[in-house]
């Protein structure tokens, strides 16, 4: 008799149900349906994270490159946040079916409470806000003060591979996107839609990708498989690692994969993840020595040791329900969420994975989450969340002036956009733009105030002449906290020269010519040119004047 899985379950339990290992292996999986020449994914379906046939079949006359829009790259100084650096919240897509729904929950239980972070869940309807009431916070006791349902219909859960991989451009969170390496629409198209929730500045660049075959840290170094190679044959790979250097300032190192017959997906983080800046987690292969992924895991441990990293190693196995893997692995803030397996083959690595987890992060709190249900359907916890990383401003906005950075030449009447990016923890409400014209010291022009944070502004440039131009944005939050930046280096507006009031004879200087004329009209003399002050007398004010114009 055959114990039937209902969906629950207790935080605390290791194994919420018990059933033979033949039949918790068997991957259960469906294939999205071909309608009309279009690609249906229904409500339930468990659709695994490498290509269905069905897919594979649909992209010979549907090829991905044509989904391809790419923008040009940001224009400001980029850094890319590392998984271990501090997260603000962390992005689902809750689709597939119950039992993948439940490891969901149970993540977001732990990353609202122990990991101390927000999370965001798509869902397709408005079915979907209710689902996540009922079992993520009703059943699984995620934080309701933590999740934010978006209902936006997504295709599958596997969101770390089309989500938005964030950079900051100077002290600014975008988002920089790729096309996904399925041919699933609507997931390709959560990125923009997220820039549009959280009024982020969004790049696209020109790479067919799934994100999980790319991990890195905060020493501006990247790490992927040559899938990226063969997903962009019409690219070499130094032009592929070009792009990464251009979108998000990464010096890409490229691994070859695992063999499909060992990963289907032959992503990275099936293998290895960056725990630090200086130390790193990567697959051992106990029972598989000499094999073609134990020599690619034992070459990247090598080098990473070679460079000065601590590293350390976790079993992984292949079996022929799946690529088991510890490295697939979450880290939010302090917490840190890992696999275990009910299969009885791996039921001997699950103690020593969390021994070296513990081992190497030993300030985290390290939890094993039950994803059995998961690993046959070719990933694990990593492939289903999406890091977003915390304000750089924390509770304060932070701005990045995009355009008139220095340097440019403007004329009087030219009309210049203003282009800016902006950040807050909770939104940014309202804008000023100001002008200087000398160099920074004040801002007494009001270009724009209290306007919307649309990120542009067309300004018509006034009638001023000055070499010494600059422009800040200020944003503000709805608690009225402020942040600003603004121009680099000065930029010139060629306008005409005031004349200076105090030169009474209009040769361009101010001398002991124009002193006999104020001299000459002292005394009352209302509306003569020698009241400097306009009070209708001629007298010591307007001699003072004339002498601090003099020269």
């Amino acid at each position: 008799m055959f114990t039937t899985c209902i969906r629950s379950f207790a935080i605390a339990a290791v194994v919420s149900c018990v059933v033979p290992s033949a039949i918790a292996d068997r991957p259960v999986l469906d294939e999205p349906i071909l309608r009309d020449g279009e690609l249906i994914f229904p409500d339930g379906a468990a659709i695994p994270r490498h290509m269905t046939t069905t897919e594979r079949e649909y992209i010979r006359t549907h090829p991905l490159t044509m989904l391809r829009s790419a923008t040009d790259p940001p224009t400001g100084p980029i850094t890319t946040p590392a998984e271990y650096s501090p997260t603000q919240a962390v992005m689902f897509s809750y689709r597939g079916n119950a039992s993948w729904k439940d490891i969901i929950d149970e993540m977001a239980f732990h990353i609202t409470h122990t990991g101390d972070a927000d999370v965001y869940v798509y869902v397709p309807n408005t079915a979907g806000i209710q689902e996540v009431q009922t079992w993520m916070i009703g059943n699984a006791g995620a934080d309701p003060d933590r999740v934010n349902v978006i209902v936006q219909p997504t295709d599958t859960i596997w969101i770390r591979d089309f989500g938005p991989r964030y950079v900051f451009e100077g002290d600014v969170r975008a988002i920089v996107d790729h096309t996904y390496n399925r041919p699933r629409p609507l997931d390709d198209a959560v990125p923009s839609h997220f820039s549009g929730v959280k009024n982020h500045a969004y790049y696209k660049i020109p790479l067919v990708h799934g994100g999980g075959n790319y991990h890195l840290d905060e020493t501006a170094t990247g790490y992927t498989t040559r899938l990226i190679n063969n997903e962009n044959p019409d690219l070499t790979e130094q032009e592929i690692g070009d792009l990464w250097s251009a979108y998000q300032n990464l010096a890409t190192t490229f691994w070859n994969p695992f063999p499909v017959n060992v990963d289907s997906t032959q992503h990275i983080d099936m293998w290895m993840i960056p725990i630090s800046d200086d130390a790193v987690i990567i697959s051992e292969w106990p029972a598989n020595p000499g094999s073609t992924q134990a020599i690619i895991c034992d070459i990247a441990a090598a080098d990473f040791a070679d460079r000065g990293y601590t590293v350390h190693r976790v079993p992984a196995r292949r079996l022929p329900s799946a690529h088991y893997t510890y490295t697939n692995s979450v880290i939010v803030n302090d917490l840190v969420l890992i696999p275990y397996y009910t299969n009885s083959t791996m039921l001997q690595y699950n103690a020593s994975a969390k021994a070296v987890w513990e081992a190497a992060m030993p300030n985290h709190t390290v939890v094993q989450i039950n994803c059995q249900p998961l690993v046959t359907a070719s990933g694990v916890m990593h492939c289903i969340m999406m890091h977003v990383p915390a304000p750089l401003g924390g509770e304060n906005p932070t701005a990045y002036l995009r355009t008139l950075r220095g340097g440019e030449e403007l004329d009087p009447g030219d009309v210049v956009e203003i282009r800016w990016n902006s950040d807050d923890d909770e939104g940014v409400v309202e804008v000023d733009l100001l002008l200087s014209t000398n160099g920074g010291t004040s801002f007494d022009e009001t270009i724009a105030s209290q306007i919307s944070d649309s990120g542009s502004f067309m300004w018509n440039v006034p009638d001023v002449a000055t070499t010494e131009a600059r422009v800040r944005v200020v944003v503000r939050d709805a608690d009225g906290n402020t942040g600003s930046d603004e121009s680099d280096s000065n930029f010139s507006i060629d306008g005409t020269q005031p004349s200076n009031p105090a030169d009474l004879n209009g040769d361009g200087v101010v001398d002991v010519s124009d002193l006999l004329i104020l001299l000459g009209s002292w005394g009352a003399c209302p509306g003569c040119d020698a009241d400097l002050n306009s009070d209708g007398v001629v007298d010591v004010s307007d001699l003072l004047i004339l002498l601090g114009s003099w020269g």
